[in-house]
């Protein structure tokens, strides 16, 4: 049986969980609920903290698990990256008062506060700049404030937060994060994770594509395949009215819309465009 760790709270949580249900598998019915067993899929969810699951999934206690790559890098777990998952987008960034500095090197014998550590130190020697980390467990908005800390390094969504606390992000990003699906290094291709995998590319094409289907002239199907080439080729099927054709496409989500707009143009009719819940290729 699978056994797969999802994060229990935060940023991740609801995208987590609608993912996964979306893939096949039984939602939790309660927010307190810390196991979910799912016969039906042979599986195990443990919901967990965020900052913890790769710990676990490193040390062999659980199969998989579904966490931000910020939080996959500063574990220092031996676990790996196997598939971005799309969701949960977030830049780590340095913020202090506005103008105090302008880029990394500024840093230089300066403390910096930071609830990744970790990640953090790693960056700072990358870079060759010395300076003292000083890690918290949260709210490092505050640092600066209290006198903690000259400036943090932290998760930037929208930057709100940020400003709120007279702060403004400087420099290039630490790095860049997502949702992401990981495993133990060198762990087996066992069966269920070979499932989970299948389904979870499932979900992201089924975002990413809608269905489209139309109606074209038999003279005209060499431009409309060219604009709806499909996957491995559209559905071409011949309509009781002689010489029309109806075609059946997958297409990009995005730029759907010009792709109606060049069929219509060439001709086509009944063009309808549906979301796709679930595939396989």
């Amino acid at each position: 049986m699978l056994r797969l760790a999802v994060p229990n709270k935060g940023a991740l949580t609801e995208g987590a969980q609608t993912m996964l249900k979306e893939a096949g598998y039984r939602p939790r019915k309660d927010s307190k609920e810390l196991v979910v067993v799912d016969p039906d899929n042979s599986c195990e969810l443990f919901f967990l903290r965020p900052k913890d699951i790769a710990v676990y999934v490193g040390e062999g206690t659980l199969d998989a698990g579904i966490t931000g790559r910020d939080m996959l890098r500063d574990s220092g777990a031996q676990v790996e990256e196997i598939l971005p998952l799309g969701f949960g987008g977030s830049t780590f960034r340095f913020a202090a008062d506005p103008g105090r500095f302008s880029g990394v090197a500024d840093l230089k014998g300066r403390r910096v506060a930071t609830a990744y550590a970790g990640l953090l130190e790693a960056y700072l020697a990358e870079q060759g700049v010395d300076a003292r980390v000083i890690k918290l467990d949260g709210a490092v908005e505050t640092a600066v404030r209290l006198g903690v800390a000259d400036a943090v390094a932290d998760v930037v969504e929208t930057g709100t937060t940020l400003r709120n606390m007279g702060l403004e992000a400087f420099g290039e990003p630490i790095a860049r994060s997502e949702a992401v699906l990981i495993r133990r290094v060198g762990a087996p291709d066992t069966q269920g994770m070979q499932q989970l995998l299948r389904r979870l590319r499932g979900v992201l094409v089924a975002r990413d594509y809608v269905m489209m289907d139309y109606d074209i002239r038999v003279e005209r199907i060499e431009e409309a395949i060219a604009l709806t080439p499909g996957m491995e080729g559209p559905t071409v099927s011949p309509l009781h009215r002689e010489g029309w054709v109806a075609v059946r496409a997958m297409v990009p989500r995005k730029g759907h819309q010009q792709v109606m707009d060049r069929l219509w143009e060439i001709g086509a009719k009944a063009i309808l465009v549906t979301a796709i819940f679930a595939c396989r290729l």
